[in-house]
């Protein structure tokens, strides 16, 4: 490994070095968050460290980058809605206010969030949820991950880089 996959998200998945890979896609890489306090939230990274916003791409590959993230929010949305009863919706986000590179947030939201923020976008949870160790990505998400995971791999295309025996497992 050439140092913290943290600083260089794109290229350590490029790499295959990323650990929080779900799986290669057409036009990017579906991660799981490395917080977990709503339990599935995932990314979909562009697969070129350059492109800083959607309309960097040019339309074909932006297309692609949509569907990509249509699949992701589906596959988050079927394992969790099978893993947590309180299971809600799927919030879908492209933002580009902090990191510089094209990627599109997948939060699950539930029920048992607190009433005051259960509508409201999930950037307003407390900030201790973002750096609290009881919500950073672990071994205690192996079983959701491997099921969005598993979605994932259902909703392959037949062909093409995502399709059947390309699929990058991280």
């Amino acid at each position: 490994m050439t140092g913290d996959w943290r600083t260089d998200r794109i290229g350590s998945a490029l790499r295959g070095e990323n650990p929080t890979v779900l799986r290669r896609l057409t036009a990017g890489f579906a991660v799981i968050g490395d917080v977990q306090f709503l339990p599935g939230y995932s990314v979909l990274l562009a697969d070129d460290p350059a492109v800083d916003r959607l309309s960097d791409l040019p339309r074909p590959k932006r297309l692609d980058f949509l569907s990509d993230m249509d699949r992701l929010g589906e596959a988050v949305e079927r394992a969790c809605a099978r893993a947590d009863p309180a299971f809600l919706r799927v919030n879908l986000e492209i933002l580009g206010n902090t990191d510089g590179f094209l990627h599109a947030h997948v939060w699950p939201r539930y029920a048992w969030e607190p009433a005051d923020l259960v509508r409201l976008p999930v950037w307003l949870h407390p900030r201790d949820r973002w750096s609290d160790r009881r919500y950073a990505l672990g071994p205690e998400h192996d079983v959701l991950r491997e099921a969005i995971g598993d979605e994932l791999d259902r909703t392959a295309p037949a062909t093409g880089p995502a399709g059947p025996g390309a699929a990058h497992r991280g």
